[in-house]
């Protein structure tokens, strides 16, 4: 009789002083957590096993998350709950489990699934454009939203616009929802760059605090968007 490993998703947050780890390190991280922590993770198979793991989406270095996932298969059940007490038994200060749920047996990995994200961004105090509330609106108010994405070959100019799904601002905090995946990803940097441009201001070093809040898919068609967070593709694992 064949023995199927579970697939598992897992759901975390990274803040505090996490956030300048950059993502390889982050995913070494989790390969020795895995370890320490005795969960009974799936390898490869061939000369060279490697644990079956992988991200949903890249997080970059200075971002904090509620939403940062990864995907695993795991040879033997355990609940949910025993399982997050585990993982986050032998976790490091910045980083807790927040999930740990079953995917169904045909489930793609999040990676090639992701395809938006919401994000809160704020000014650092005194870093901060005056009268900057008023003009977000009438910014995302354009019919186009026009950046240069510069790639190793060339330039060229992009309409953002269609990419920024929501964006909205309340006391001082930017909330936006916008593109993310391998087919289209927009970094929220950009949009903000496109901001301060758009009301000729030139913001100093590290003037921004950005905070990923969650992952999406998209379980609508593409003429009409409809978004479901990651983690409830899968469920709980009881006892």
């Amino acid at each position: 009789m064949e023995v199927y490993a579970l697939k598992i998703r897992i759901k975390f947050k990274k803040e505090d002083s996490m956030k300048f780890i950059g993502h390889l390190d982050i995913m070494r991280y989790f390969q020795k957590a895995m370890r320490r922590a005795d969960i009974d993770i799936a390898y490869s198979e061939g000369y060279s096993p490697h644990q079956i793991m992988s991200f949903a989406s890249p997080l970059g270095v200075g971002i904090t998350s509620d939403g940062e996932y990864i995907d695993i298969e795991i040879k033997n059940r355990i609940s949910s709950k025993e399982a997050m007490h585990k993982l986050n038994e032998v976790m490091v200060e910045g980083i807790e489990i927040l999930s740990f749920r079953q995917l169904p047996k045909d489930s793609k990995n999040a990676m090639s699934i992701v395809e938006a994200a919401d994000y809160e961004i704020k000014f650092r105090e005194g870093y901060e454009p005056k009268l900057w509330e008023e003009r977000l609106k009438d910014f995302f108010t354009q019919e186009e939203i026009t950046v240069t994405k510069k790639t190793k070959k060339s330039e060229k100019e992009v309409d953002i616009k269609p990419m920024i799904y929501s964006l909205n601002v309340s006391n001082g905090k930017v909330s936006m929802q916008i593109a993310s995946g391998s087919a289209n990803n927009l970094k929220p940097e950009l949009v903000m760059q496109a901001f301060c441009e758009f009301i000729d201001f030139e913001p100093r070093e590290f003037a921004l605090l950005i905070h990923r809040k969650e992952l999406y898919v998209n379980i609508g068609d593409e003429s009409k968007k409809e978004f479901l967070a990651l983690e409830n593709l899968g469920e709980e694992l009881y006892e």
